[in-house]
């Protein structure tokens, strides 16, 4: 048996359907307790605002999961040119809704809204994004949780704090090892880069101006690729055993791409035809899966792990809004 065999053999490969699953479980009993308890139903509503159709998907799915676990979702539909005004005036009655626990902005906003703006006028307690400046400080500087393995006790971006989910969950060793992260985003980047610190990892960030990217990733014992580029990250990328996490979601339209990342696979290549495009992740799956001891698909990694934990910040809100959180 060839080397590069006994690597395919042993290698993980990370679905985030069952953890995803399981956080929706722990989220719907969470919701009978707290009726239990005599409280109310938590509640969010998702602000989308124009008639961009991918916008429109992400919103439906959310509050369809919403929906799944008890929470009452709600769409707040706005038309493509409302005013800057007008559109504050809206998230301003959501602010002081005492039944909203939850609010919602699905980005991107059209142009003329000021995108940063509009996010920081959400409450922090509300944000269930984590991008209200006082969620990202409280993560920076490490609120307390009731458990080390727990994310900060401030709203944590969903995404990020996804991820964390699947690699305790997974069993992965995360103290004193190496995380190198490939794009600083705001939304995954940087919050990840702080719950990895949080976790006691050593972590690099890396970035469109870092020397020698593939010599810097082959550091990692944990690569996480977060850049928004089709199979950017390659077999050179990666040493032997590294966990490799895809965050990457490209629509791709290039047959030729298709074929060169996935050769031999007629069925991938039967979906693209009758579709006319493939999702894709930032990392060439085929080429490096064989170097990984774990990795994530695309599709079906750290996709579902985000409506799962916006389902959780949702109900972690509302505890604490309605005074059954003992967290800090």
């Amino acid at each position: 048996m060839s080397q590069e065999t006994e690597s395919i053999q042993k290698t993980r490969i990370l679905k985030g359907k069952p953890v995803a699953a399981a956080l929706h479980s722990e989220v719907a009993a969470g919701v009978d307790a707290l009726i239990a308890a005599g409280a109310r139903r938590p509640k969010l509503v998702a602000m989308l605002v124009g008639d961009n159709p991918a916008s429109a998907v992400y919103v439906s799915s959310k509050t369809k999961a919403c929906r799944d676990v008890g929470i009452d979702g709600e769409t707040l539909d706005l038309p493509r040119d409302i005013e800057h005004a007008r559109l504050m005036d809206h998230l301003g009655e959501l602010n002081e809704d005492p039944g909203v626990d939850g609010i919602l902005v699905q980005l991107p906003l059209p142009d003329h809204l000021p995108e940063r703006e509009v996010l920081e006028s959400v409450l922090p307690e509300k944000d269930v994004d984590g991008f209200h400046p006082h969620n990202v400080g409280g993560m920076w500087l490490d609120k307390p949780a009731r458990r080390p393995a727990d994310p900060p006790s401030v709203l944590t971006p969903a995404t990020p704090t996804g991820i964390m989910e699947l690699l305790h969950r997974s069993g992965i060793e995360l103290s004193g090892k190496h995380a190198v992260i490939v794009g600083r985003s705001a939304i995954v980047g940087k919050p990840m880069a702080a719950l990895l610190l949080r976790e006691h990892c050593t972590v690099t960030l890396c970035h469109s101006r870092t020397r020698d990217l593939p010599s810097v990733c082959r550091l990692a014992d944990i690569l996480i690729a977060a850049v928004g580029r089709p199979a950017m990250i390659g077999p050179d990328h990666v040493s032997e055993g590294t966990v490799v996490i895809d965050v990457g979601i490209n629509r791709v339209t290039d047959r030729a791409l298709i074929e060169h990342l996935y050769p031999g696979k007629a069925k991938k290549l039967a979906r693209f035809d009758s579709r006319g495009y493939a999702v894709v992740g930032d990392v060439d799956y085929t080429r490096v899966k064989p170097k990984a001891s774990a990795i994530t698909p695309v599709p079906g990694g750290v996709g579902p792990l985000t409506v799962a934990q916006l389902l959780v910040n949702t109900l972690r809100a509302s505890r604490r809004r309605q005074g059954l959180d003992t967290e800090a």
